[in-house]
């Protein structure tokens, strides 16, 4: 039988561009919050870390990307030397990985006590253009007439020609597809995504750790820059660097902390995932599928989460999200957001953080900064955005692209339990 796990502690850096600050800078940072949330001195019963991260080697550094980020933490006896630290790298959901591998070693009985933390510079002051030519990466770069004959094939299908540009990645392109696909079929309007966008820039106002903190209306989401039709500047994540830490454990070693950290302490009740593919249009994405095994790994069903946290790496996200968590039906994402329903004090509250487009996006810390919001949010530490009386919550993280869906997905579900 699989024991259970739990969050004890957590920890996120601000996002924002941060050129002054080294890789190992964030790990540090992000480490040692996450030890104070746990109230632990050091690190001394940690068994294993994940390290997520993506592109350090855009900045010199591949292979062994976190054992390096943490020579100073060993060297300063914060870190316990001979423990191990996996790299982990999966596009956007790596930080979920991350979570996910630390996870693991808990329900397996192979540890008591693991980390997870994920890290990322996207922001390079002297050319901020050039690091998105390795974003693509996240696709597949072996057979790429495949997905470039897919796009084309979409974009026809849709009245759109595919037709990338300089001034943004394919995931911005893949994103617009896939909304003016919704758009076409469904009757979602560009109002209803900007009412998304402009309540998470409300959100992120509140999140001193968002990268973006002002509010907007959806009228100035609308009005702002085009990026790729129908999306706008305010409805896409921005370039940032960050870290996310969280600190995993046993049953077993909460039973040994104080009463403080042990009612603090959140249960990961569900971590699913899913694999990506060239599906149809009108197929339910692998999203989809990760959260059907979270519901059924956490016993409960979509009715029973009080706020979520999705990958909103475009706002049109949040409103296809919606209905592939279940909470709303396929084709209604558009009418489910616009109606207000998943503000704070909606029906379900959804990135209460900011998400993406406001708190950012350093593609290997999201998951985990996820992971922070939603266990802030259930101890209920989380200030002016606050959702009052949460018990359960839902993260829902993508990365890479395969075709018209990412390449893998998680979905965790956190729970409250005392």
């Amino acid at each position: 039988m699989a024991n259970d796990v739990y969050v004890l502690g957590v920890h996120t850096t601000e996002f924002k561009k941060q050129p002054e600050k080294s890789f190992k800078d964030l790990a540090r940072d992000a480490y040692l919050g996450a030890l104070a949330d746990a109230d632990l001195e050091d690190g001394r019963d940690i068994e294993g870390a994940w390290f997520g991260n993506c592109l350090m080697h855009y900045w010199g550094q591949a292979l062994t990307r976190g054992n390096v980020s943490f020579i100073p933490l060993v060297r300063d006896g914060l870190f316990p030397d001979r423990a191990p630290i996996v790299n982990v790298e999966g596009g956007c959901a790596t930080g979920s990985l991350a979570l996910a591998g630390a996870a693991k070693e808990i329900r397996a009985g192979d540890a008591e006590l693991t980390l997870a933390l994920g890290a990322e510079k996207l922001y390079d002051a002297e050319d901020p253009r050039r690091i998105f030519a390795h974003f693509s990466g996240g696709m597949d770069m072996l057979d790429q007439h495949e997905w470039e004959e897919e796009y084309r094939r979409v974009g026809e299908q849709i009245g759109i020609p595919f037709a990338p540009g300089p001034d943004r990645t394919i995931a911005m392109d893949t994103y617009a597809m896939q909304a003016n696909y919704h758009m076409k079929t469904y009757g979602t309007t560009a109002e209803q995504i900007a009412v998304g966008a402009a309540k998470n820039h409300c959100n992120g106002a509140r999140n001193p750790k968002a990268q973006y903190r002002f509010e907007m209306t959806p009228e100035q989401v609308l009005a702002d820059r085009p990026v790729s039709a129908p999306l706008t500047r305010s409805m896409c994540a921005p370039m940032g660097d960050g870290a996310a830490a969280a600190l995993l454990c046993s049953e077993a070693y909460l039973k040994t902390v104080s009463p403080r950290v042990r009612d603090r302490a959140i249960k990961l009740s569900a971590l699913a995932l899913s694999g990506g593919k060239y599906r149809r249009l009108d197929e339910p994405s692998l999203t989809r599928a990760a959260a059907d095994r979270a519901y059924a790994q956490a016993g409960i069903g979509p009715r029973d989460i009080d706020l979520a946290e999705v990958h909103d790496a475009t706002s049109f996200c949040e409103v296809y999200q919606s209905e592939m968590m279940r909470f709303c039906e396929i084709g209604e994402g558009g009418a489910y957001v616009g109606s207000g329903a998943t503000k704070i004090g909606g029906a379900l509250p959804i990135n209460t953080s900011g998400g993406l487009v406001s708190k950012g996006h350093p593609i290997g810390a999201t998951g985990l900064s996820m992971c922070y919001e939603l266990v802030t949010q259930l101890r209920g530490e989380a200030g002016e955005r606050q959702v009052e009386g949460a018990t359960l919550a839902l993260q829902e993280n993508g990365g890479g692209i395969i075709g018209m869906e990412e390449a893998v997905a998680a979905v965790a579900i956190y729970e409250r339990t005392r």
